[in-house]
């Protein structure tokens, strides 16, 4: 089961859409990229390796759909596409690295009809989603050399296999944990106000049977200070070089906490997530979302708030580099100094990707 796929003999994508989890299973089908973006911009798919591949697939059906005759024009249609694409999610680095991996197939000069150009955009978004999977892997098996018997492990939102393409990040660690025997413990945050935890994480412990307790995501802060959280692990949807971690609202609480009581923080983080470009977190652009996803929440069947409340609704937080035990990649586990550290696994893993492409 994939998060996000191209159904070959409709020509189109499908989505499993997370709006209905945990109640409602099924899947989304989109046949023009206008309505892949949209399944992108609102949360149909999520998480950053996911939202990257879904972006991939996109313009993948923008080329199919091209009446094009000529390169340059369907570079120009891609690049009309690639623009909407873009605008979905700002945060999430996956997706404009995804779409500018698509675009380099149009203006390879190794590829002269524009028939072939389309397969080989359709390609090369199958590799990336196939190649997500095998990175979710290599970074499993990474974190979980971190986990020790008989951990209790706080993970915060949704890293999981709907947060990827299949397996997951920073939950795919904790599940590869569990299958290793490692009799683990997950005190899962709700994460407000989309409840990705209590929505996603939880029904993705059901699924894998990893033993779970969740909390109200201002519990956390209490059982780190007394002794019952032994390692965090958390997702990221944008690193910057120097190791600072942009990732779902409350993260950057969760860091200051860990560090204060002593205990190890580690991101789980694909290097096609780094984004070498910006130098501070301070960089990175944080996505502002609708005042309905606060103010749409009820509390017995009545609305939590006033109506006409002002509202703020940052979707993300950034969590500076010195709270940053670690960061997990699929290379390996990164320590300080990430300026440097962290250039240097990138740079080896994109030289990897290059030489495939």
């Amino acid at each position: 089961m994939r998060t996000v796929e191209w159904d070959y003999e409709r020509h189109l994508v499908k989505m499993i859409d997370q709006r209905k989890l945990p109640s409602i299973f099924e899947f989304a089908e989109f046949d023009d990229y206008q309505g892949v973006a949209a399944g992108i911009r609102e949360m149909y798919v999520r998480g950053a390796p996911a939202i990257g591949a879904a972006g991939a697939f996109g313009m993948a059906l923008a080329a199919q759909q091209s009446q094009a005759t000529t390169r340059e024009s369907l570079l120009r249609e891609l690049e009309q596409a690639a623009a909407v694409l873009r605008a979905t999610r700002p945060t999430a680095v996956n997706l404009f690295w995804a779409i500018e991996r698509m675009l380099r197939v149009v203006t390879s000069e190794e590829l002269e009809h524009v028939d072939d150009i389309r397969q080989n955009i359709l390609q090369e978004a199958q590799s990336l989603a196939d190649e997500d999977v095998e990175i979710n892997l290599r970074m499993a098996r990474n974190g979980a050399a971190l986990v020790k018997e008989g951990d209790t492990i706080l993970h915060h939102c949704n890293t999981g296999s709907l947060a990827t393409v299949d397996w997951g990040t920073a939950l795919g660690v904790i599940r590869m944990a569990n299958e290793q025997g490692k009799n683990i413990h997950v005190l899962l945050d709700e994460t407000r106000p989309q409840l990705q935890g209590a929505r996603l994480s939880a029904w993705e412990c059901e699924q894998y049977k990893i033993p779970y307790t969740l909390i109200a995501d201002n519990a956390a802060g209490h059982y780190m200070r007394t002794g019952q959280i032994d390692i965090v692990f958390v997702g990221s949807d944008r690193t910057a070089a120097n190791g600072d971690v942009a990732n779902k609202i409350g993260t950057y609480k969760l860091g200051v906490v860990a560090k204060e009581n002593g205990i190890p923080f580690f991101p789980v983080v694909p290097t096609s997530t780094v984004d070498l470009s910006l130098a501070t977190g301070d960089e990175i652009p944080i996505e502002e979302r609708p005042a309905e996803e606060i103010t749409g929440l009820t509390f017995f069947g009545r609305p939590v708030a006033p109506a006409g409340a002002r509202v703020g609704n940052p979707a993300f937080d950034v969590t500076p580099h010195k709270y940053v035990t670690g960061i997990v990649t699929e290379h390996s586990v990164v320590y300080p100094p990430y300026s440097i550290n962290l250039r240097r696994v990138v740079e080896e893993e994109q030289a990897k990707v290059m030489g495939k492409v």
